[in-house]
């Protein structure tokens, strides 16, 4: 009876421990369809603004909620427009970025106005003249909305570079 009750024991406690993997493997896996949902939407809007970008104007992109955003790709004189850039990425600070350099992209599922929401995902993204040429660096970055920063299923910006010019 006792070597029953000591076998149960280690048994409960292995069981247990086992528990922990699966909430970890449970959460790592959460955070890796955000990192590739977001990677997904900074290429779909890197490709937007790169197949528009010697045209001087302006794409569209819709999201599962059917609204349709503009991607402006307008070409400045000099310098650089778009989303606020802290360093080498794009700063979600700002509070109200430009309108046609940002985006509040849902996600559903199915895809279409009917599905359950996933997620709203931050998209934004700047452009920036390299010296006097025309030549531009795209800075794409996308972040999920509303998600608690410091908890397991937390997942960080992606953030896009491209160099493009004519």
């Amino acid at each position: 009876m006792i070597e029953t009750l000591v076998a149960c024991a280690i048994l409960l406690v292995l069981s247990l421990s086992m528990i922990s993997l699966i909430i970890a493997a449970i959460a790592t896996n959460n955070r890796n369809k955000i990192d590739s949902t977001q990677t997904m939407l900074a290429e779909s809007i890197l490709e937007q603004i790169h197949s528009t970008f010697n045209g001087n104007g302006t794409s569209a992109l819709q999201d599962c909620s059917g609204t349709s955003w503009t991607i402006d790709t307008t070409i400045p004189n000099t310098g650089s427009v778009g989303s606020a850039i802290s360093g080498s990425s794009i700063d979600f600070t700002e509070a109200t970025p430009p309108t046609g350099y940002h985006m509040d992209y849902v996600v559903r599922t199915p895809c279409d106005t009917t599905g359950n929401v996933v997620g709203i995902y931050d998209v934004r993204w700047h452009l920036d003249q390299i010296g006097t040429t025309n030549t531009y660096m795209i800075t794409v970055s996308g972040m999920l909305k509303d998600h608690g920063e410091g908890n397991i299923y937390f997942a960080l910006p992606v953030t896009l570079r491209f160099m493009s010019g004519s």
